[in-house]
């Protein structure tokens, strides 16, 4: 059900538009639909994310931002929009967004 696909890093700061896109292109690529079907308000539960998943894109998401992520971050923030603010958001509080 899951397809891997091993998605490019986006090059330049690192900001919550960033993160949304890199989100959709993502969750799309790992369920099999095109980014245009990708719900941004949707929960990741909605699209069958379990566990393992949150793990693995978590991972993923750590070489983005380039700082470790918990796992739990997909069940705090349930859908793209909410992960990706918090995750700008915390990034800025940091100094790591460009």
């Amino acid at each position: 059900m899951f397809k891997r696909r091993k998605q490019p890093l986006p090059e330049g700061p690192v900001t919550e538009e960033v993160l949304r896109g890199w989100l959709v292109e993502h969750l799309a690529g790992r369920v099999g639909i095109t980014v245009d079907e990708v719900d941004t308000a949707a929960s990741f539960e909605s699209y069958g994310l379990d566990s393992r998943v949150a793990v693995q894109v978590s991972g993923a998401l750590e070489k983005l931002v380039e700082r470790r992520l918990s796992p739990a971050l997909l069940y705090e923030h349930p859908t793209i929009d909410a992960l990706s603010g918090y995750l700008a958001k915390e990034l800025r509080l940091t100094g790591q967004a460009g």
